[in-house]
């Protein structure tokens, strides 16, 4: 791969992706933005011409479930796939309805996967070196109660991307993660309320007003509400280089904190 790339980036509508792939543009990488719904389509691109990178940052229309954005994202050569979007379904394990975890893992790891195969597999028939960077999350190291559903997406994420590490790095592909974590995008937040639609204090055990103050509590302090520019910038560095670490925690002290957690694990009683 030469210094500048083409980088398709999925979920780039709004948050990380978007983020993201305006930096890449600005640093004349060629960026593929995919959003999900076409109302996203004409605010990037008209962005793209007020920052003046509308040559280098293409907006497509990219719904990940949608098997005809899928075909026509396969006619396009890149040498990195950004594999960025996904959703969270919150809410307790042992009562969350199973066709929204269901939902959760054909978004977050199904569909990812059927795309990254794909494409490894263009690059392998092509004799091409290509890239795939995957955003996971601190919850793909550790489970917080309230939100196992989402981060269990994660946790299978993270042995996806460990085995394919393995697996491809013979053909000269690379794959890394990138595990963000509790950054004021308004993706956590929207996550929190999302149970809240489906409960009901008559049938479940767990009544909303609990669940509620429990997330309050992890989102409201400022430790819950991080600066979501530095996993930007972060994530600018990280999806075109060549060199770095499979897994990429920012900002240290989530990485300190998941270590430390993961240690602890091996400690803990019934």
């Amino acid at each position: 791969m030469s210094n500048s790339k083409t980088i398709l980036i999925t979920g780039a509508g709004s948050g990380f992706g978007e983020g993201v792939a305006i930096g890449l543009a600005q640093l004349g990488h060629k960026v593929i933005a995919g959003v999900q719904i076409f109302p996203q389509v004409t605010p990037l691109r008209q962005k793209a011409i007020e920052l003046g990178i509308q040559d280098n940052l293409q907006v497509e229309k990219l719904d990940i479930l949608d098997p005809y954005d899928v075909k026509f994202a396969l006619t396009w050569d890149i040498d990195v796939f950004f594999s960025n979007a996904g959703i969270g379904e919150a809410g307790p394990v042992f009562e969350i309805p199973m066709d929204l975890v269901r939902r959760n893992f054909e978004t977050n790891v199904f569909a990812p996967l059927n795309l990254v195969q794909k494409f490894i597999n263009k690059w392998i028939d092509a004799g091409k070196k290509g890239k795939v960077v995957f955003t996971s999350s601190m919850g793909g190291l550790f489970t917080p109660a309230g939100f196992g559903i989402y981060v269990s997406t994660k946790h299978a994420l993270e042995a996806i991307a460990e085995a394919l590490h393995q697996e491809v790095k013979s053909y000269g592909i690379q794959i890394q993660t990138v595990n963000p974590g509790p950054y004021h995008t308004g993706y956590n937040e929207t996550m929190a309320e999302e149970p809240l639609r489906w409960m009901d204090d008559a049938v479940n055990y767990t009544k909303k007003a609990d669940l509620k103050a429990t997330f309050d509590a992890m989102l409201s302090v400022p430790e819950g509400r991080l600066d979501p520019k530095e996993m930007i910038d972060a994530m600018i560095n990280i999806v075109p280089s060549e060199t770095g670490k499979f897994r990429n925690v920012v900002p240290k002290a989530i990485e300190d904190m998941l270590k430390e957690n993961q240690k602890n694990a091996w400690e803990v009683t019934i």
